[in-house]
């Protein structure tokens, strides 16, 4: 066994400190762009698990624009965690479904706030094409851009059944596209989705490590309230994961997955006003520590089921100053 402080997989902050040598913080930005599993393009009623805020704060809704809210971030998180850099987290539902002219005012007018190094900007794979990757590619030269992927499940049936409006294929094709850009590549998956066995899970993990992507985002399904999802749950149709099952099937998946692919979240970030179950989830700090505490008691790290060892430290890191992401 190796001792508690050993990092057993690559996360987010090592990636972070690795090229910056010192913090740096991911502020959440609201665009205020729509989706088309909403806007009736694809559907109205939004993926299963989906309220109409779309993972977003809000703030485009109070009139702040992009720069405001970037700025209005500032302040505190300088105070709270002592750093000047920050990735400007475009989150709140399709944020390249738009033209590509009001695509680059935006993020234009986040990399002219003072301290911001990057894009992070998260979309559907069904919402990108040669315009859209050309514009993120023409960042690349001076600030980091990461684009994240929505897909959380490599297999069809799960993608149909919780009205995702893609197939694994067009996450392919997504992936092909951005490749060679420049662009770093995360994808998100959901464990716990209806349907879905612990097989198909790790066969999510395996599919992934294969395809050459730079970062992964775990999340737990849970139940938003007035979602289609919430209707299951009420109904006795949907049960969520205890957490000691989440645990477990995180370890299973960091297990099948390469050392160079940067863990950006093990699990996510319910808003407790909207949440239905399970309440455990807004424990994140209780989840992580099962997460940690099961990789000890199991020996196990990222990359075990592929035969690599465990290394003396991931990501090979040069500095000691600490990182925050997400």
């Amino acid at each position: 066994m190796t001792s508690m402080t050993q990092k057993r997989y690559f996360d987010l902050n090592t990636y972070f400190r690795n090229r910056y040598g010192g913090r740096v913080h991911k502020i959440t930005v609201d665009a205020g762009f729509t989706c088309p599993n909403r806007d009736g393009r694809l559907s109205q009623a939004g993926c299963l698990y989906c309220n109409d805020r779309g993972s977003g704060t809000g703030q485009h809704r109070m009139g702040l624009t992009v720069r405001q809210q970037l700025e209005r971030s500032r302040a505190p998180v300088i105070k709270r965690f002592k750093t000047e850099r920050f990735l400007a987290y475009f989150q709140a539902f399709t944020n390249t479904y738009a033209p590509v002219d009001r695509l680059k005012q935006v993020y234009d007018e986040a990399l002219e706030v003072k301290g911001v190094v990057g894009l992070a900007v998260g979309t559907r794979p069904d919402c990108v094409d040669a315009r859209r990757i050309d514009l993120l590619a023409s960042y690349t030269d001076r600030a980091l851009v990461w684009v994240e992927y929505g897909l959380q499940s490599v297999h069809d049936q799960t993608l149909k059944r919780i009205n995702r409006g893609h197939d694994f294929a067009a996450f392919e094709q997504a992936v092909a596209l951005t490749r060679e850009r420049g662009i770093k590549i995360c994808a998100h998956v959901i464990l716990g989705l209806p349907g879905e066995t612990p097989a198909m899970m790790h066969q999510t993990a395996e599919t992934l490590a294969q395809m050459g992507l730079d970062g992964i985002k775990l999340h737990l399904l849970y139940v938003v309230k007035e979602t289609s999802l919430d209707h299951l749950y009420r109904a006795g149709r949907y049960s969520p994961l205890e957490m000691a099952t989440y645990a477990e099937l995180v370890c299973d998946v960091l297990e099948r997955l390469p050392q160079s692919l940067v863990i950006q979240r093990l699990t996510g970030d319910p808003h407790p006003a909207e949440l239905r179950a399970p309440l455990w989830a807004l424990d994140k700090k209780a989840s992580l520590a099962a997460i940690h505490s099961l990789l000890e008691r199991r020996d196990s790290w990222q990359g075990k089921a592929l035969g690599l060892p465990l290394p003396d430290h991931f990501g090979h890191p040069q500095h000691s100053a600490a990182v925050s992401g997400e």
